[in-house]
């Protein structure tokens, strides 16, 4: 139903990428992220809340340390490791889950896999910053490479999402990075018009002829502000729509800030869905 790839091993879980969609919890551990800043940025704020998740039946956590919300403050790498490694390494230490770094920094994702994670989020897909797809490679984890570009100017807005992604693939296999390592995120919020956000959402399924699993992050993100006119406080209701549409499009994950709603939507959802197989 989903991707050529049938399953996915994250860290000591074996993922069935082709048949359900499961969720990936955010942690930010930043002090000014959009939706959550400065709630989880102490270490015990930070455990508790995956704590939380893991109780809501999160299926991966995702901790960032750098905000990428519209005009964010770039932080030094040092400043991102000291944020990330230590909460990664607790949250190993005390719970059995996967733990993904969100970052697009190969010195970052090092410190971060060396401290315990088991996946690297790359929102610039391996374009930023030519050390990451090696670290990636050579310690042989799957990574998330997600489509962005610094501007909306598109020749045509479908094909060249899909080319630019190419490009992040071809990277990765220049690496060395397996093609069951890889998962492909449309990007809902970069480099996109709002228009272009709402139509990549509806074209969701069209990214599937590449061939990889997809995760969506649509979580509270200005799409939903912009159409509901609400502050990020109350885009849950906008975010359960994305997430239902994902799995319609055979998602392999959504990457979300409220677990347990979303987990509710998904297995109505699945349900609905896997009546296709009865009724074919």
């Amino acid at each position: 139903m989903h991707s050529q790839i049938a399953q996915m091993r994250i860290g000591n879980r074996t993922f069935r990428v082709s048949e359900r969609t499961y969720v990936m919890g955010i942690l930010n551990v930043t002090p000014d992220s959009f939706s959550d800043g400065g709630r989880y940025n102490s270490a015990d704020a930070a455990l508790r809340q995956a704590e939380r998740m893991v109780g809501q039946g999160v299926d991966l956590i995702d901790v960032g340390g750098e905000s990428t919300r519209p005009g964010y403050q770039k932080i030094s790498e040092e400043e991102e490791i000291q944020r990330t490694a230590q909460i990664i390494q607790r949250i190993k230490d005390r719970i059995d889950i996967p733990v993904s770094i969100d970052t697009y920094k190969g010195k970052v994702a090092k410190a971060a896999l060396q401290a315990g994670a088991d996946m690297v989020n790359d929102i610039w897909g391996l374009k930023y910053d030519a050390e990451m797809a090696k670290v990636i490679a050579s310690s042989g984890v799957p990574c998330c490479l997600m489509h962005n570009r610094d501007n909306t100017e598109y020749h045509n807005f479908m094909e060249d999402v899909k080319a630019e992604l190419g490009e992040a693939l071809a990277i990765a296999r220049n690496a060395g990075i397996a093609k069951d390592k890889i998962l492909l995120d449309p990007g809902v919020g970069f480099g996109k018009t709002y228009e272009q956000n709402l139509e990549i959402i509806y074209r969701l399924g069209e990214l599937r002829e590449l061939g990889f699993p997809l995760l969506l992050g649509a979580s509270r993100k200005s799409v939903i502000g912009i159409t509901l006119d609400l502050p990020v406080t109350e885009r849950l209701e906008g975010t359960l729509v994305t997430t239902v549409l994902g799995v319609a499009a055979g998602c392999a994950f959504v990457r979300v800030h409220d677990v347990l709603e979303n987990k509710r939507a998904i297995k109505m959802a699945q349900a609905i869905y896997g009546m296709k197989k009865y009724l074919a």
